[in-house]
């Protein structure tokens, strides 16, 4: 009995090693680095707003979405259900924001504006009868959004459509529509406010400016696949 007692508590602590190092290799999120300077995006976007929207902002999501997981893995080892229910809404809210801005970052480029090219333009005139057609309804719906949140250009991969959609908050689009983001559009107020007050059209107007659409066109491309 004695023995049995000693190997159960030498696979005990056997599994509680294995879990505390599968706990430290898990690979933590990162702030993605920029490929162009703060200032690069002025006028539609000043230096002041992307240098706290990123290094700030995107770095807090960051920051404590990697807490959060190493509390959730910590919950996970226990079996405490109730720990991990409980961290769910930080998981959604940190993680959504860290991969919204992860997209957010790409989809913008000092050399932008414009009108895409290619199969994204063909997908667009099908989908939304014209480029102009397509801008005013994501315009429309992003600047509707209620308190903070984002518009999304999205493809529907089931149906192989274009979609626009709007989200509350950090939601990520994927992950709580089931469409595949292409574009996504920030309106928290971080976003815009220094350089546009409450003027929230305005910002959205001119962030078209600044769209990197060989970037998505790309994503369309990788969504297909």
């Amino acid at each position: 009995m004695l023995c049995r007692v000693g190997q159960i508590r030498r696979c005990a602590a056997s599994l509680s090693q294995t879990l505390n190092l599968v706990a430290a290799s898990r690979q933590k999120h990162t702030l993605p680095d920029l490929t162009y300077d703060y200032g690069a995006l002025e006028p539609s976007i000043n230096a002041e707003i992307m240098q706290l929207h990123h290094s700030k902002h995107h770095a807090t999501y960051v920051n404590n979405l990697n807490v959060t997981e190493e509390k959730y893995q910590e919950a996970l080892a226990k079996g405490d259900v109730t720990a991990q229910v409980a961290l769910q809404p930080a998981l959604k809210f940190n993680g959504g924001g860290h991969i919204n801005h992860s997209i957010f970052w790409t989809n913008l480029s000092p050399n932008g504006g414009g009108e895409p090219q290619g199969e994204l333009m063909e997908a667009i005139k099908r989908d939304f009868g014209s480029f102009q057609k397509m801008k005013e309804r994501m315009s429309a719906a992003t600047v509707a959004v209620q308190g903070s949140g984002w518009g999304w250009l999205g493809l529907d991969k089931e149906s192989g459509s274009l979609r626009i959609a709007a989200c509350a908050n950090q939601d990520p689009l994927h992950g709580t529509t089931g469409l595949i983001p292409l574009l996504g559009i920030d309106v928290w107020e971080h976003a815009y406010y220094l350089q546009y007050k409450n003027v929230r059209p305005d910002y959205v107007k001119a962030i078209w400016n600044i769209i990197n659409w060989e970037n998505v066109s790309e994503r369309l491309q990788n969504a297909k696949k």
